[in-house]
């Protein structure tokens, strides 16, 4: 490096930690920018010298080229690197930068304006020889000059925003019916966006692949190819899985294929790192649009080549010409990346928000770029993405088994993410087999989704391990109850003679979806280990965590298999992950033997005040030990009055609606033997 000393990020998240790390290896130094909601955010903390812009909205912060040019002088710095995303498109801030006499670590604006926007590039491609998609001629604004030309096309056909990606102002019209509202909502979804409501409608191809070309250029119209990516996992055109090379593609039409995305990147004098994007459709291929920055899945690319993309970039930037020729460039083995997101994917991909409970990659045999830490937040103003996990192998096969393998050994908990489909994804058959196209996964995903939800069960480790988490919660919060009054407290045993059982009273009940589990304990076995009733389950189990482990870690040893797992949660509530998965479970504790004598006679007394939600018992009526006959809501929680034995129900003393106190009497219950003398 020779002008460039100190480099501005003018981003946020994992792009600015990867951008920071090859900076520092150089000897550059870095500073980056910051909104409020990001004062704290892990790129802040790990790159040390960060600016605020403003506040949490992108364009109160991250898209103010103002405070970005001034954070950049602030700081001292030689250059600006946009990553990707938010102004790494923008002209008009390459411009800002060139008048403060800053360096763009990207392409020109000039560059910018015939390429970024896809009415522009495809005219370009065209001109170029570079197939393109059947379409309009232009971008247009106005509405009704849309629905002219798509009523002279034939259906179905995609509107597409000019200046958008990622699926956004996006819209395939396969009826005229509503035609007009659609084609409205897409404008506003892309103005919305990106600034700009403009839009170009093209022929919809609905069985294709989507493969890019990683390339380079001087900017004096000398370009190479870096090879291409698979990037055809998608759901609502937004990239889930990406590899590198493609899966399949026929020799003759790859050489094609990298030969145009060459041709258009000399043919306008292209500086920099870019991506040019195709859709194949059999042995076609046909331009989609040129991407003129660093893509998220870039990762892909490096380890199949052994090249550091953003080095690559930033010695473009600094000597103006290309580090490499064409004959360097070599792809050896296969790599994968899954982007794993804080998202619902039952709920159609919704993002979730929220704080991190924990996040653990460190048994995972990947590469980890992300962005969060355990304890993080994931806000509403950003991108949902945790983060990307990368795999390399010798072939295909095992680079996917190996991100497969690397995404079990992930624990993320707190949020609902994308982690298990994204394993399931990957042991698709059309995935191991590379017969995918780009609406595979919004064509199965709701009957995946249904298979997955009727197919799941919750492993019986998660149970005990829950219960047992939670019995070692509520004797924590009570320290003081003494070594042989601890068991009886919270599980409902006793001390007596004979053989030591699980007590016959439930001391909690575990939800998960619709599924519930009364849960008996007993006493303490001498090794530690207690037996559990878990529903009509009988299992024995320990859960223990050793100094050496992680915080919020802990093994469970049951039926002669140990675990770990991850903790998170409390007496309401608790949320676990393992090899086997994760779970999340409501907690709802039962009437416990902590009652005493008032039970061990059949009195039923309500453990703490509340109101009472239902009563499922009648006076007279025989009753199992452990059915429930009284619901009580209080604290937000619903806590069920059990049945302590076999017997009869002697008599109810409250209604549905009654406020009743502390230890007040609700039911009473008469054993069998007694019962049978009146």
């Amino acid at each position: 490096m020779q002008r460039i000393h100190k480099v501005l990020i003018a981003n946020r998240g994992e792009i600015a930690c990867r951008i920071a790390r090859t900076c520092r290896r150089l000897g550059v130094q870095v500073a980056t920018v910051h909104s409020t909601a990001d004062r704290h955010a892990r790129h802040v903390r790990e790159i040390g010298e960060s600016v605020e812009l403003g506040g949490p909205a992108p364009a109160d912060s991250y898209l103010r080229i103002d405070a970005i040019v001034a954070a950049a002088r602030r700081v001292g710095a030689d250059a600006v690197h946009p990553g990707y995303g938010f102004v790494s498109e923008n002209p008009a801030f390459v411009r800002a930068l060139d008048a403060a006499g800053l360096i763009f670590i990207g392409p020109r604006a000039e560059t910018m304006e015939r390429l970024g926007g896809k009415a522009q590039a495809k005219r370009e491609a065209a001109r170029l020889g570079v197939p393109v998609i059947a379409g309009s001629a232009g971008g247009m604004n106005d509405a009704g000059e849309v629905a002219r030309v798509v009523r002279e096309m034939s259906l179905p056909v995609l509107l597409k925003a000019v200046a958008g990606g990622g699926g956004r102002g996006m819209a395939v019209i396969e009826s005229l019916e509503g035609l007009q509202g659609r084609i409205e909502s897409a404008m506003r979804e892309a103005e919305k966006a990106f600034g700009s409501g403009e839009l170009i409608v093209e022929r919809y191809l609905p069985r294709v692949r989507h493969i890019e070309v990683q390339v380079a250029g001087d900017g004096q119209g000398n370009a190479i190819h870096l090879f291409e990516r698979e990037c055809t996992l998608q759901r609502r055109h937004q990239k889930v899985i990406e590899e590198a090379p493609s899966a399949g593609l026929p020799a003759r039409l790859r050489e094609r294929l990298l030969a145009d995305a060459v041709k258009l990147a000399a043919g306008v004098d292209y500086r920099g790192l870019g991506t040019v994007e195709f859709v194949v459709s059999g042995d076609e291929y046909f331009f989609l649009e040129v991407n003129p920055r660093l893509q998220v899945e870039h990762p892909v690319t490096e380890e199949v080549t052994g090249l550091d993309l953003v080095e690559i970039q930033l010695g473009i930037a600094d000597a103006g010409g290309l580090p490499l020729v064409q004959g360097d460039v070599r792809c050896d083995g296969h790599a994968f990346e899954a982007r794993l997101c804080a998202e619902d994917v039952d709920a159609g991909f919704l993002p979730t928000t929220g704080r991190l409970g924990r996040v653990d990659f460190s048994r995972a045999a990947l590469r980890v770029e992300s962005g969060v830490e355990s304890g993080d937040e994931i806000s509403p103003f950003y991108d949902s993405m945790i983060a990307k996990l990368v795999s390399h192998g010798a072939d295909r096969d095992s680079a996917r088994r190996a991100l497969a393998a690397g995404l079990r050994d992930t624990t993320v908990i707190g949020l609902t993410t994308n982690l298990q489909f994204l394993h399931e994804l990957l042991h698709w058959p059309q995935t191991v087999e590379g017969s995918f196209h780009t609406r595979l996964i919004d064509e199965s995903v709701a009957g995946a989704v249904s298979s997955r939800r009727a197919a799941a069960g919750v492993p019986v480790e998660h149970l005990a391990a829950a219960a047992l988490h939670w019995l070692a919660l509520q004797r924590a919060a009570t320290p003081d109850l003494g070594c042989w009054s601890q068991p009886e407290g919270f599980t409902g045993w006793r001390l007596g003679t004979g053989t030591i059982t699980a007590a016959p009273q439930p001391a909690l009940l575990l939800r998960s979806g619709d599924t519930e589990w009364a849960v008996r304990f007993a006493a303490p076995l001498a090794d530690g280990s207690l037996e559990l009733v878990l529903g009509d389950q009988v299992e024995t189990a320990s859960l223990a965590s050793p100094p050496s482990m992680p915080r919020g870690h802990s093994l469970l040893r049951l039926a002669g298999r140990t675990v770990e797992v991850a903790i998170l949660g409390n007496v309401a509530g608790i949320e676990l992950a393992s090899p086997l998965g994760r779970s999340v479970f409501t907690c709802t504790p039962y009437l416990g033997g902590a009652m005493g004598e008032a039970e061990a006679g059949g009195q039923l007394l309500a453990p703490m005040m509340g109101k009472v939600v239902a009563v499922n018992a009648v006076a007279g009526k025989a009753v199992t030990a452990g059915q429930t006959l009284i619901v009580l809501e209080s604290m937000k929680m619903e806590l069920h009055v059990s049945a302590p034995f076999d017997g009869v129900v002697a008599g109810i003393r409250c209604a549905v609606g009654d406020m009743v106190e502390r230890h007040q009497l609700l039911a009473e219950v008469a054993g069998a033997a007694v019962a049978s003398t009146d």
